[in-house]
This record gives structure tokens, sequence and C-alpha cells, in this order.
């Protein structure tokens, strides 16, 4: 059996080259737009949480960003907590709400679909984090339009 003489991995070590940019940092231009639509549930996979970072990084680049959040994704923008709201109950318990708020607090615009937020999950509009702007069920589409009609940079979340 050959031997093993690399020594382990340790804390603060490099395993690839972290550095190094293949492409160029692109910026919108004065007037750009996006558009990050959310059709999946909160803590059922990561890409809500990674979809959050890349409008929050859309935003930073200068597109005057937009979350959507309809179906299941209404589910990323309730207040929640335990034992009371706002409380973290296991360390990333407050992930969705502490990314939104900080979206929101750069400028970022967020809005949930009234339809999944009472017929499908419950909740009436004072569930929502501060700041979400709820839309009637007939605004989903619209909005979606609208930015295709701007050229937006649009990413689409769905989960099954």
């Amino acid at each position: 059996m050959p031997a093993v003489t690399k020594p382990a991995n340790v804390k603060g070590d490099h395993l690839v080259d972290y550095e190094e940019k293949v492409f160029e940092d692109v910026k919108a231009a004065p007037g750009e737009k996006a558009l990050v639509t959310f059709h999946t549930v909160a803590f059922e996979g990561s890409i809500g949480f990674v979809n959050l970072l890349q409008a929050t990084r859309l935003q930073r680049k200068g597109y005057e960003t937009s979350v959507l959040l309809y179906g299941p994704g209404v589910t990323l923008g309730v207040q929640r907590g335990f034992p009371t709201l706002g409380d973290e109950a296991f360390p990333g318990h407050q992930n969705f709400n502490k990314q939104i708020a900080k979206f929101m607090d750069e400028g970022g615009k967020v809005y949930a679909c009234r339809f999944a937020l009472q017929a499908l999950y419950g909740h009436g509009e004072g569930a929502l984090i501060e700041g979400i702007r709820p839309i009637n069920p007939l605004d989903v589409l619209d909005l979606m339009l609208i930015h295709r009609k701007a050229n937006a940079v649009i990413l689409d979340t769905w989960t099954l």
C-alpha cells in the first residue's frame, strides 16, 4: 500500500487559488435592473439563501434590484424566531431574515405575493419582515414582464 506523505490539512491552509478572478468585474450601467424570483421553501436547500446573496451582490454592482417572493417563496419573508420572534433558536436560524433586511437596507426592494401568503401558508401581511411590500397575485406576472421589457438580469429560483 502506498504511503501518504502529504501532511494533513490544517486551519489556514489554502486548497485553491482564491485570488484569481477569470472574468472582468461587471458593473451595472445607469438604470439597469435585476430581478431575483423565489419559488422555494425556506430551509429546504441552499438555493434560497445563495440567491439572496446574489441579489445583494447585484444591488452592490449598481443594478436596481428587486426580489419577488411567490408561492412557497413567501416563507423566506416571514418573521421567525423561537421562543419569540427575532430569537435565533440555532445558528443560522435567522439567516433569511438577516439577509433580506441587509438587502433592503442597501436599497433593494422585496415583494411578496398576498395569495401565497394567506391562501397557501396562512399568514397575514403582519407576518412579513418589515419593509417587504405585499402585492396582488396578478402583479406577480406583471413584475416579471416589466423586468423582461427592461432587459433586466433575471434569476429564477425554483425548488420542488
